[in-house]
């Protein structure tokens, strides 16, 4: 980190303010050619004119300095609040490089700041979530994770691996004599309840993904059910093709959609049947995968039609998916008409009255409900699939160490405990190689 880098730091575009970020040892002295006239006090903003590398005015706007180690990156830092427009942020960018800046790479900023120890892997992978969100509900666990919450859970799990880890040491040195059964299932208990607890926070992670990618709700039915007027009704526009022929959607046709807090991803299914259209059945297997890959699901039935064997098929795959434990929503479309269908295996699942070219209102509460309900866990969440496969790995670990334990292997519940503590540490500050660090920190924005 010898070098000092520049980003435009805000999204490109036309906007009433541009920032241009400067961090490294050369910064200050850069920001002096560029803003000459600039006091630079450390942390007192300052209106300035701005000029290139030939001197020509480009812009007047606020100068900010961040003594190091007191700045984001522990470095030397200067920011340039100038006009927004691509032209002014580009021209200021230019006269740092001009002045010996390199551009700085893809998430480098937030990468020198783990560097310096200003924030831990955990905290930057909120930093980049959080620009992601898809949810008020999403911002605020990510912002919990900016405060350090899952660093402090972290540390505090991995204290207790240790605390078992030294008790398992000092054991083994004591071998030859009796152990006591109290402090065995002493050890034995803590171990068993932080697995559990590990495991419970992957799972409700899992469940929770929506909050920050967007939940997927995907819309199901046999064909002509209405699913895409359902689609239509719920963007407000003619998305998708309406037709009397079966088989019109032949993809599925995904959109997003803010319900509530939440924006969330609605796909438009297929029609599910029995086809020999070698088309249409590639079109039902993508329905297929939808329906694995929703977090809700919509099954759509026409309630002025008989019960035929394609409801059947219907019936029988979100008995499938209740039983996967998925969140499923049973609606009977078109009750502006006479309803024909009866079922009773389908009451069951108390299913909505609705109409998808008039009347809809329930379903639209229905599905900000469960949203809501996806949201309240207060349980830790983990941002990303990184932070889930080291809790996994752990929960892992803990389950292996507990059966040598209970044969009184020592040695061997001392290598399962280690490979715990490697894993869970692996969220906050592991002992990678910087080619990890590259692949991880590269995810990020320009500028961040």
């Amino acid at each position: 980190m010898n070098d000092t880098i520049a980003a435009i730091a805000t999204a490109h575009g036309v906007a009433s303010i541009s920032i241009i970020r400067l961090s490294g040892p050369e910064a200050l002295s850069i920001a002096r050619h560029i803003a000459p006239k600039a006091p630079f006090v450390p942390r007192v903003a300052s209106l300035s004119d701005l000029y290139d590398a030939r001197g020509e005015l480009i812009d007047r706007g606020i100068v900010l300095y961040f003594q190091a180690p007191r700045s984001f990156t522990g470095e030397e830092v200067v920011e340039f609040q100038a006009h927004g427009g691509l032209i002014v942020a580009e021209q200021i960018l230019e006269s740092a490089l001009a002045h010996g800046a390199r551009l700085a790479e893809p998430g480098e900023f937030s990468k020198r700041a783990f560097l310096s120890g200003k924030i831990d892997l955990s905290e930057a992978e909120a930093i980049a979530r959080l620009i992601e969100a898809k949810s008020v509900d999403a911002a605020r666990i990510l912002a919990r994770q900016l405060k350090g919450e899952l660093g402090s859970f972290v540390e505090e799990s991995r204290e207790a691996l240790l605390r078992a880890m030294a008790h398992s040491e000092v054991l083994i040195d004591y071998a030859e004599e009796d152990i006591p059964d109290e402090l065995m299932e002493g050890l034995k208990n803590q171990l068993e309840s932080l697995r559990q607890r590990l495991e419970g926070i992957v799972e409700s992670s899992r469940r929770r993904r929506g909050l920050i990618e967007g939940f997927r709700i995907a819309i199901v039915g046999k064909p002509n059910v209405g699913k895409s007027s359902l689609l239509n009704a719920l963007l407000s526009y003619e998305r998708a093709i309406v037709s009397e022929i079966a088989g019109t959607t032949r993809d599925t046709i995904e959109e997003q959609i803010r319900l509530g807090s939440h924006i969330v991803r609605l796909i438009d299914t297929a029609g599910i049947r029995q086809t020999d259209d070698r088309v249409e059945r590639i079109g039902v297997e993508r329905s297929l995968l939808s329906l694995a890959e929703a977090d809700i699901v919509i099954a759509l039935f026409d309630a002025s039609r008989p019960w035929d064997e394609e409801d059947d098929a219907i019936l029988r795959r979100i008995e499938e998916i209740e039983a996967e434990g998925k969140e499923l929503i049973v609606a009977l479309n078109k009750s502006d008409l006479p309803r024909v269908l009866e079922n009773e295996k389908l009451e069951r699942f108390r299913p909505l009255q609705i109409s998808a070219r008039r009347e809809f209102e329930g379903l639209v509460q229905a599905l900000t409900g469960r949203l809501d309900t996806l949201a309240t866990d207060e349980e830790l969440m983990l941002a990303s699939a990184r932070q889930i496969e080291a809790v996994e790995e752990c929960a892992r670990q803990i389950g292996q160490a507990l059966e040598p334990l209970s044969r009184e292997e020592l040695e061997l519940f001392s290598y399962h405990l280690r490979a715990a503590v490697e894993a869970i540490s692996r969220i906050t500050r592991p002992f990678e190689s910087e080619e990890i660090l590259d692949q991880m920190f590269g995810e990020f924005c320009l500028g961040k």
